[in-house]
């Protein structure tokens, strides 16, 4: 008697010369949340470049105009991203008599979040603050210079002009991360190979034209990146608060 129990329907055995077809996998539905998720897993691994509505679908295993029903394109995308970044920063109640040492936590802040995440301090740079976790951390600066003292005007100005410092020096750092990347090296072999370039090339200048970048060469690249943002960052909050009406009356 032939043993017809099998893998098959009914016992029956799957024919040798039939492909074996893998269980249908059921796809998710899809939603603005899950495209933003997806496109911030792409742009944490691969970078910015790498960032596209078609690479966004080929992670969702789906075509990429099934995606436009919920995002408009790659622009909209990014916002969304950034505006998801935001929403990690953590904000303390507004205290205005404190308003230096709360700008410089903010501050802070800003630049820890911005840098954990590639390169989506670049797609900040062009991007319009309209979400709602942009809108929370820019009434949060705002306000604060505001009942702090400072007139509306000179307070935009003054957000305006801290921001893009947090900005900028983060999207100097993703550069730094992009290059590490491609290279394979970890950031303390990345940076020690880079900074001794620097040094090794500024002590070949010569010494009747360019006396001072060669004689202190040492100490143009003594401090690493944290330091130099906290001492950019000191300034500015120090011109910020020379430009205090209390402070400009006594």
């Amino acid at each position: 008697m032939v043993d017809r129990r099998g893998s098959g329907n009914d016992g029956v055995p799957v024919p040798p010369w039939r492909k074996s077809r893998k269980p249908a996998q059921l796809r998710r539905q899809l939603s603005q949340e899950l495209i933003v998720s997806t496109g911030l897993r792409v742009l944490d691994a691969e970078g910015l470049d790498a960032l596209s509505m078609r690479r966004v679908a080929q992670e969702l295993d789906t075509g990429p105009a099934s995606l436009y029903a919920h995002v408009a394109g790659k622009d909209e995308l990014l916002e969304l991203i950034y505006d998801r970044v935001l929403g990690e920063i953590e904000l303390p109640e507004r205290d205005p008599s404190r308003w230096k040492e709360q700008l410089h936590g903010y501050a802070t802040e800003v630049h820890r979040v911005l840098r954990a995440h590639a390169d989506v301090a670049r797609a900040a740079l062009a991007t319009i603050p309209s979400g709602e976790n942009s809108l929370r951390a820019g009434e949060f600066v705002f306000g604060l210079l505001i009942e702090a003292g400072m007139p509306p005007r000179e307070a935009s100005l003054a957000m305006d002009r801290l921001s893009l410092y947090v900005v900028g020096d983060a999207y100097e750092g993703s550069l730094h991360y992009a290059r590490m990347r491609a290279a394979g090296l970890d950031q303390r072999t990345y940076f020690e190979a880079f900074v001794g370039q620097i040094n090794d090339y500024y002590r070949t200048l010569p010494s009747h034209r360019f006396p001072h970048l060669r004689d202190y060469a040492d100490d143009l690249i003594a401090d690493d990146g944290e330091a130099r943002f906290h001492y950019g960052l000191a300034l500015l909050l120090d011109g910020i608060e020379a430009r205090m009406p209390k402070a400009r009356a006594d």
